[in-house]
């Protein structure tokens, strides 16, 4: 080989190793639980329509109402055919039923070792305070995100994104929004949508946090619907709980974001509890 070829044969090594170096960086990028990682969605992902008809049917399935373009169940049900289908996941506190299968350093628990509960819901709050417990966590999380994925839900719910505002000032917001990285990302790379629930504070994050829509409850009757379809350019799906709740939602936003009024049960039609109402 002469030297000249020698010369371009190493050039083109050198550049060669440069971009599997750069191509190494990238994929790092967003890698881990820091405060300063993305999510990005991929192409793949579907997000919901913009101004659709909606049903809450996290309390128990049964056929959509004419209509109903949007549909949220729990993770334990199937999708309804046809439709936009959200997966519900309690991602951020113990199911009641569950409360024994969680290992116990996974539940929060205050300076005397009691374990501090949302009282609305009797539900443990998770310990999302280090990163090793983020990690265990999602690990389960992410297994009921698999659960969904399979089953041909669109996209995913995980609920109590707020409980850092009733963990007595153990938890904070940043512990949240990492473990939440820590959900988008597995959901992303399963091809769902992840919608954000409630949480309004965090909002103006949902691109570093990975999040696609919004899911809110009674932003009409607390004035924040503004402040969700600002942040994800409408694409919200709002469920009210009083009939004032509806009208303020309505009045306001009912020509831009998909709304219904439901029973605070989320009941199904057979019970003499169950409310739904859209216009």
């Amino acid at each position: 080989m002469s030297a000249l070829s020698a010369l371009s044969a190493l050039s083109a090594l050198s550049a060669l190793s440069a971009l599997v170096l750069a191509a190494a960086a990238l994929a790092g990028c967003g890698s881990g639980d820091s405060a300063g990682s993305t999510s990005p969605r991929p192409a793949a992902v579907r997000l919901p329509p913009r101004h659709a008809g909606f049903d809450y049917q996290i309390g128990g399935a049964y056929p959509p109402p004419a209509g109903v373009r949007i549909v949220s169940r729990d993770r334990a049900d199937s999708p309804a055919p046809g439709l936009y289908n959200i997966c519900y996941v309690n991602a951020f506190q113990a199911q009641p039923q569950e409360l024994s299968s969680w290992p116990a350093d996974l539940l929060l628990r205050d300076a005397h070792g009691a374990v501090v509960v949302d009282e609305d819901w009797d539900e443990a709050l998770l310990d999302l305070r280090t990163p090793a417990r983020r990690e265990r966590v999602a690990r389960r999380v992410n297994g009921w995100i698999d659960t969904c994925a399979d089953k041909g839900f669109d996209a995913v719910e995980p609920d109590n994104y707020d409980s850092y505002t009733r963990s007595r000032r153990l938890l904070t917001a940043a512990d949240a929004s990492a473990f939440m990285r820590l959900l988008t990302r597995h959901a992303h790379a399963r091809h769902l949508a992840v919608g954000q629930k409630n949480t309004a504070e965090l909002a103006g994050q949902r691109a570093r946090d990975g999040l696609d829509f919004a899911v809110a409850e009674e932003c009409g009757q607390y004035d924040e619907c503004g402040v969700y379809a600002q942040a994800f350019d409408d694409r919200v799906v709002d469920v009210e709980y009083t009939d004032s709740g509806l009208r303020r939602a309505l009045d306001r936003w009912g020509a831009r974001l998909s709304i219904v009024r439901r029973d605070r049960d989320v009941s199904t039609p057979d019970s003499p509890d169950y409310v739904r109402e859209d216009h």
